[in-house]
Formats: structure tokens, C-alpha cells, sequence
């Protein structure tokens, strides 16, 4: 099954203060990581990364492994996903959709995901809950416990059948919801999603110390 990777990177960075997909991470921009581990997956014929030309032309200069193309984003993640979808060639019949800002990711979690979306349709990284969870009431005060059993910390690669991911943005378009990943999206139309467990640190870089925390933990994973 021919499968490409949209891997989305058009947002602002506007609670770093800086433009954090462009922030050195052990001596390489924090977008390139993410485009480099999908170029190394064998599962992956071609990448679409939705950014800006300048962005895309002063992070991602090349050469690359496998076909990478850039895609204009949109005012959202999740219009900048549709036109990633928009993008795609007609026989590309799986998608992996992933964060930029998620750097850590490993390849052989991008086949996991890959491999579980073919055989399901769509299939998920997460992060099974293992701290405490509160419910507070409106004045901040604990008021009760969660059940974590069934909880999960969603994460990206997001993967699907295409004619699925597509069916549920057309879906969420037309009736103007708003979702923040592809996993609602497809909810929405009553599809569930494989969830794999994610084994390993796969940070998204959201503030300045995740940039210190990645960097630590991608420069002890090279020594082991």
C-alpha cells in the first residue's frame, strides 16, 4: 500500500517566543529531526510537510532519502492537515500524519503505527495515564479521583486509511467542527482508533525547557 507522511509544521510557535521547529536540537532544527525519522521508514514512499516556502527552505535544505514536497498551511492544525490531505496523490491509500514539533520519534514506531492503521484503519501513538488524576471544582479545589485504567496521553504519528482520514474532514468541514487531531476527526464519523503504546520519550516541544529535556534524553539514547 503506497503511504506518504503529512508532517505538520505551519503553526507560529507563539508560546516559545521563537520559531521552535527552527531551534538547534543537538546541532539540528527541531523540524528536520521529525522529517528525517520518516525519511528513514521504510513503510514511507513520500512526505508532505505543511509549512511556509521560507521555513521550509531554510530548515529543510536537503538532499533527502525520499520525495519530500511542501504544502501551504492554513490558519489551523486542522486546516493545514485538510490541504496536506488535498495534496496527496491518488494512489497513496495510507497517511501518517505527525507533529514537527515532535522530534523523538522512532522509526520502528512510525511502522508500528503504520502497520495497525492498514490492518485497522486507523491506528495511534499514546501515552498510557500513570499519574494521578483530580477532578477540581471551579474555585481550583480537588474534589475527586479519576479512574486512569482506560486513559491515554494522545501523540503523533496519527495513521489512516486515506479514504477514512479524508471521509472525516469533509465530514468535520462541512458541519464546521473544530478538532485537535485526527483521531476526533474520525470519531466523528464513528471510527475508532488503534491505540499503540508509545515505549519511548517522544517529546512535544511546546516551551524552551522541552528543548532541554529532548536534547538530554535523544543525546542518551546515542549512547546506548
Amino acid at each position: 500500500m503506497p503511504t506518504a507522511a503529512i508532517i505538520v509544521a505551519a503553526g507560529s510557535s507563539q508560546r516559545m517566543g521563537f520559531d521552535k521547529l527552527a531551534a538547534p536540537l543537538l546541532g539540528t532544527p527541531v523540524l528536520a529531526h521529525s522529517v528525517r525519522a520518516f525519511c528513514e521508514a521504510p513503510s514511507v514512499d513520500q512526505i508532505f510537510v505543511v509549512c511556509s516556502e521560507a521555513r521550509f527552505s531554510e530548515l529543510l535544505p536537503g538532499p533527502f532519502a525520499k520525495p519530500v514536497f511542501r504544502v501551504d498551511g492554513g490558519e489551523t492544525r486542522q486546516e493545514s492537515v485538510y490541504y496536506g490531505l488535498k495534496a496527496l496523490a491518488e494512489d497513496i491509500t495510507v497517511v501518517a500524519v505527525h507533529d514537527g514539533a515532535r522530534p523523538m520519534i522512532r522509526v520502528e514506531e512510525i511502522e508500528q503505527c503504520i502497520e495497525h492503521a492498514r490492518k485497522y484503519g486507523a491506528a495511534a501513538l499514546g501515552r498510557k495515564v500513570t499519574e494521578t488524576l483530580k477532578r477540581a471544582d471551579a474555585e481550583g479545589f480537588a474534589r475527586s479521583s479519576v479512574d486512569r485504567a482506560l486513559l491515554w496521553f494522545m501523540e503523533t504519528p496519527q495513521c489512516f486509511r486515506v479514504n477514512v482520514l479524508k471521509r472525516a474532514y469533509q465530514h468535520v468541514r462541512e458541519r464546521k467542527l473544530q478538532v485537535t487531531d485526527e483521531v476526533s476527526a474520525v470519531e466523528a464519523i464513528g471510527i475508532s482508533t488503534y491505540l499503540v503504546e508509545s515505549k519511548h520519550p517522544n517529546v512535544k516541544i511546546t516551551v524552551p525547557a522541552d528543548l532541554k529535556l529532548a536534547a538530554y534524553l535523544m543525546d542518551a539514547r546515542t549512547q546506548d
